[in-house]
């Protein structure tokens, strides 16, 4: 007599791992068209040599000078008036050398950063000569972290 087993039969596929790679690699091309799509680099890749990119490391170089990394042996910020004047300036050079030669939007992140820039710069540069005229036995003239590498000029 031949009866049938009523409990369904677990059937284990031996070629799973195969179907993980597929997945896996399915889901790296989504992530891959993602980053294409915004332009953004992968991990480990160099973004693309372009305009924005160098107006970003120059920006960027810029507000690390305003403060925006501080040392964390000494738990103070480091300022750099003169080099972050100097990244604000080339910047400058790049609006005036490209004016023309740039789409809209280039030009207007361009304006936008260096105003952006040229503010803080200011704000920093009036908190550092505050601080300096009132001295560091107040409370004005306490320094709060903030180390200028090359004090500015009074």
């Amino acid at each position: 007599m031949n009866q049938e087993d009523p409990a369904p039969k677990l059937h284990i596929d031996s070629d799973w791992k195969t179907e993980a790679r597929a997945e896996k690699a399915r889901l790296e091309s989504v992530e891959e068209a993602r980053e294409k799509k915004d332009g953004r680099p992968g991990a480990g890749e160099m973004p693309e040599a372009d305009m924005r990119a160098l107006i970003s490391v120059l920006a960027s170089q810029a507000i690390m000078g305003l403060g925006a990394v501080g040392d964390p042996k000494a738990g103070k910020v480091v300022v750099d008036l003169p080099g972050s004047q100097f990244c604000i300036d080339l910047l400058a050079v790049l609006e005036k050398k490209t004016k023309g030669n740039l789409s809209d939007e280039e030009a207007k992140e361009l304006a936008q950063i260096l105003a952006e820039l040229r503010g803080r710069y200011v704000q920093i540069s009036h908190l550092i000569a505050k601080q300096a005229v009132a001295g560091p036995g107040t409370a004005a003239g306490a320094t709060g972290g903030v180390q200028p590498l090359h004090p500015p000029e009074l």
